[in-house]
């Protein structure tokens, strides 16, 4: 499986990692595809996405990937409640993603 994203080094930029973030749940979803759905930050990989477990595990991979150890999304998913689990929004990944990369950036 190849994955392309956009040039350049990845950035805080929470638009830009929108995008990224949405190019990997098309990817993920590729035999399903997005049937329509406008992906953005309130739309939630369970309801809306229709996520299983192993779809979380995959996107970890591209988010590895894309952006290097420093996004532990299996860390961020630990510190959950199921519940928290079951509505993560693409929001929230997005902000978590911003968050570590500005971490990385200043240490």
């Amino acid at each position: 499986m190849t994955t392309t994203h956009p040039a350049g080094p990845p950035g805080a930029d929470e638009d830009a990692i929108l995008a990224d973030i949405t190019a990997m749940i098309a990817q993920v979803l590729e035999d399903d595809g997005l049937d329509g759905t406008e992906v953005g930050t309130q739309t939630r990989f369970g309801r809306d996405l229709e996520f299983e477990s192993i779809d979380l595990v995959t996107l970890a991979g591209h988010l590895e990937a894309r952006y290097g150890r420093d996004v532990n999304f299996a860390e961020f998913v630990a510190s959950m409640e199921l519940d928290d689990i079951i509505e993560l929004t693409v929001g929230r990944l997005v902000e978590h993603v911003a968050g570590c990369l500005k971490s990385a950036e200043a240490a």
